[in-house]
């Protein structure tokens, strides 16, 4: 199995982000963003997506946390592109829905470098802890933006905005997780066209 890592470092006048990212790790993480909140969501991801993750940000959570959260989802989009190269023998595709307690979430991805991404369903309450409920999605979209997902996000149920948008991560995690896996029976590029 080849070294399927990534190191990205992400400065502008919002935020100053250094991420790190094993795509086939054991679920380790270390996250220091300033949101309480997010650095849960994160550590989540990493365990149930079995992904290595660290992520250090220090960004201007005294205006809100929409740049923090947008410009992790950014970073990590980049470092799984830059991680999964040219995702030869990848399995590409996955569906998952995972269930916490009340709320239900569904994650449909194509691993296809064709970026795109449709959500439907809401949050319950408008934010959890110090960050915007909405700001989940606006995670998930930046995050297919930058990885090249083609990600289609539902939350099917839900009375609760904490149980909502951690059943968002963690079908996130495990959708990427099968999606990203490598497949013994392919060595090409799961394309056609040859390319991803």
């Amino acid at each position: 199995m080849s070294d399927r890592t990534a190191a990205v470092s992400r400065e502008t006048a919002e935020t100053d982000i250094d991420l790190t990212l094993a795509v086939d790790g054991d679920g380790e993480s270390e996250a220091e963003t300033g949101i309480g909140f997010l650095d849960h969501m994160l550590a989540s991801f990493a365990k149930h997506g079995l992904f290595d993750l660290t992520v250090r940000c220090d960004g201007d959570t005294h205006v809100d946390d929409h740049h923090t959260v947008e410009d992790v989802g950014i970073a990590l989009g980049e470092a799984f592109a830059e991680a999964l190269g040219d995702k030869r023998g990848i399995r590409r595709y996955a569906d998952r829905r995972v269930p916490l307690d009340e709320a239900v979430v569904g994650v449909v991805v194509d691993v296809s470098g064709r970026p795109y991404f449709e959500f439907s369903g809401s949050f319950s309450q408008d934010e959890v802890g110090e960050m915007t409920s909405d700001m989940a999605r606006h995670f998930a979209y930046s995050l297919a933006m930058n990885a090249g997902l083609t990600l289609h996000v539902e939350v099917e149920s839900g009375v609760n905005a904490h149980h909502e948008v951690e059943a968002l991560f963690k079908a996130l995690a495990r959708a990427l997780d099968d999606a990203t896996r490598l497949d013994g029976r392919r060595s090409d590029t799961p394309s056609t066209k040859g390319d991803l």
